[in-house]
């Protein structure tokens, strides 16, 4: 353990890769996303009708906190706009709009979303979607009235059905609830595989392993051990400090217990560890590890199933995300976060995560090889 803390102090590239990528992340996203949602998207309109219904429309979008309108005289001129990012979305007005509305002939009003930009795309689209039934009943409305009904039942026929909806444990919509949440134990968990492997696998490239085994007695067990509990210590204090942050100072809705998130935690950089020694066991060069690991880190922020749900994937690759830690650490943290059912809801995530503990085994003996042997390509 002393030769380990002596390495993490002559190499910065251990709390470069540790401390600093993880705070820096945290900083970046608390506030990136401070106000909650994206406000003010740039929506363009083409008014070609200049009625005040399509005055009145353009008004009711400046008049909320998404949308802020950019007027353009043509479909060309907002269609370029849009293709090279300067709008999320607009929507088309046509001509004699308010005149086919009072007769009954159904005028169309066209929009038109950019989502390649995912969440501004979708917040443009939903706003325009809303503006455009709300406009659409309120039109139905002036020509019930005209006809003699009351606003009771107006309402009947226009709404039939009213929907209450509550927003479980967000109700705010925030955005920093949705993707922070998930985020960082994405990158936790990249961190802590990449960091190992690493670790583990510089022994190797720089042929210092036999060293390690010396001052170790030649256990391996006793090596393996130093050289992980200095970094198991690191990266617990990390997710620690990360869960504190996040559910103290950010004030993130926390239903259940802190410290059952700090258990799942810490179970989650043991099953990573896991995961890292397993993929350098399997492959003992340093160079194809570190891009192994790489490439499984980055396939986990997918298949963790906070973006899109493990139900929507397709059927043959369900299964998958089941080998990712931080997809039962996601299960474990909607459980305890939003509907605070402790240990009895989401005891088999621990299990799950803990059964990731058996990967090391499988290729103890091959590491143990190549640290004696050292017959594996450094480069």
């Amino acid at each position: 353990m002393r030769r380990e803390l002596r390495l993490m102090q002559q190499r910065p590239v251990y709390l470069i890769a540790t401390v600093g990528v993880l705070a820096f992340c945290t900083v970046f996203f608390l506030t990136f996303l401070k106000d909650r949602q994206p406000y003010d998207l740039p929506i363009g309109v083409v008014d070609s009708d200049h009625s005040s219904l399509s005055r009145n429309f353009t008004r009711q979008i400046e008049a909320t906190k998404i949308g802020k309108t950019i007027s353009f005289t043509s479909y060309t001129e907002a269609r370029k706009a849009l293709q090279t990012g300067k709008i999320t979305a607009f929507f088309v007005i046509p001509e004699n709009f308010y005149d086919d509305v009072l007769s009954y002939r159904q005028p169309t009003l066209s929009f038109y979303v950019n989502t390649a930009y995912f969440i501004g795309g979708s917040l443009s689209y939903k706003e325009l979607l809303t503006l455009a039934n709300l406009s659409s009943g309120a039109v139905q409305r002036e020509v019930l009235r005209a006809k003699g009904l009351t606003d009771s039942e107006i309402m009947g026929l226009i709404q039939p059905i009213t929907i209450d909806a509550h927003q479980i444990g967000n109700p705010t919509m925030d955005y920093k609830v949705f993707l922070v949440n998930a985020l960082l134990p994405g990158i936790l968990e990249a961190i802590v595989i990449l960091v190992t492997v690493y670790a583990l696998g510089s022994e190797l490239k720089y042929g210092t392993s036999r060293h390690l085994l010396e001052k170790a007695g030649g256990s391996m067990s006793a090596a393996m051990l130093g050289k992980l509990i200095p970094y198991t210590i690191l990266f617990s204090a990390l997710g620690i400090i990360c869960d504190c942050i996040l559910y103290d100072w950010a004030g993130f809705p926390m239903a259940g217990s802190v410290f059952n998130m700090f258990v799942g935690t810490f179970v989650l950089v043991l099953a990573s560890e896991a995961v890292a020694f397993f993929i350098i066991g399997a492959l003992p060069v340093l160079r194809l590890a570190v891009s192994i690991a790489a490439l499984y880190s980055t396939l986990g922020f997918s298949m963790a199933g906070f973006s899109l749900p493990v139900e929507a994937m397709p059927s043959f690759i369900r299964g998958l995300p089941a080998i990712f830690p931080v997809r039962h650490y996601y299960l474990m943290y909607v459980q305890e976060a939003f509907y605070a059912s402790g240990f009895g809801g989401w005891y088999m995530q621990l299990v799950y995560m803990l059964l990731f503990l058996f990967l090391p085994p499988l290729v103890y003996r091959r590491l143990q090889k190549a640290y004696v042997n050292l017959n594996f390509p450094r480069k």
